[in-house]
């Protein structure tokens, strides 16, 4: 017998989005990207603006620096503010990895042309996000970008709260937040 509703769902992974510089300096490219994390049911758990300094992004980018796009990707990712999540999804790395869609620019537009890459981005450097590509690599950025979360205890204590549904879309905040787990009382009862 197959069991089916919020309780039967797998555990929630978490992965670390990035819109790039390329991507915030625009707007509307930026509440585009934004508006795409929700249609495709991402909770957003947390998001920051940040800018990097060069040494910032020599650190990040450290495992490609024997790599022809290093100094280009350091540099442009220095250049400007970028917005940074925690999300949450089931299988949350591929599912983030397919929207945004190939590396390579060329490659997305005809490979995924609806993924963001495929519609938003203009080279192989201003692809407009980043995501993270392995569980390990998934804990190593949240903790670089989001050092305060600590993500055993949300896996131990809110992930079933909101893998169960438990949770709102707050505007302002442009983050996904707890209900209140206490039911509400009826005055006069």
């Amino acid at each position: 017998m197959q069991r089916h509703g919020l309780h039967s769902k797998s555990l929630l992974q978490l992965t670390l989005a990035l819109i790039k510089p390329d991507a915030v300096a625009h707007p509307l490219i930026l509440q585009a990207v934004h508006q795409r994390i929700l249609d495709n049911n991402f909770i957003i758990l947390m998001r920051k603006y940040l800018k990097w300094s060069q040494e910032e992004s020599r650190r990040f980018y450290a495992e490609h620096s024997d790599k022809f796009f290093y100094q280009r990707v350091v540099q442009f990712m220095a250049s400007g503010p970028m917005r940074a999540y925690i999300l949450a999804h089931e299988d949350a790395i591929t599912h983030w990895r397919q929207l945004m869609g190939p590396t390579r620019v060329f490659r997305a537009r005809y490979s995924a042309p609806l993924s963001i890459r495929g519609e938003l981005g203009l080279t192989d450097t201003r692809n407009t996000t980043h995501g993270s590509d392995s569980p390990e690599s998934a804990a190593r950025e949240i903790s670089f970008f989001f050092p305060d979360f600590q993500q055993q205890r949300w896996l131990s204590s809110e992930e079933k709260l909101y893998r169960q549904g438990h949770y709102y879309y707050h505007p302002e905040q442009q983050v996904h937040l707890l209900r209140d787990p206490q039911p509400l009382l009826v005055r006069g009862h």
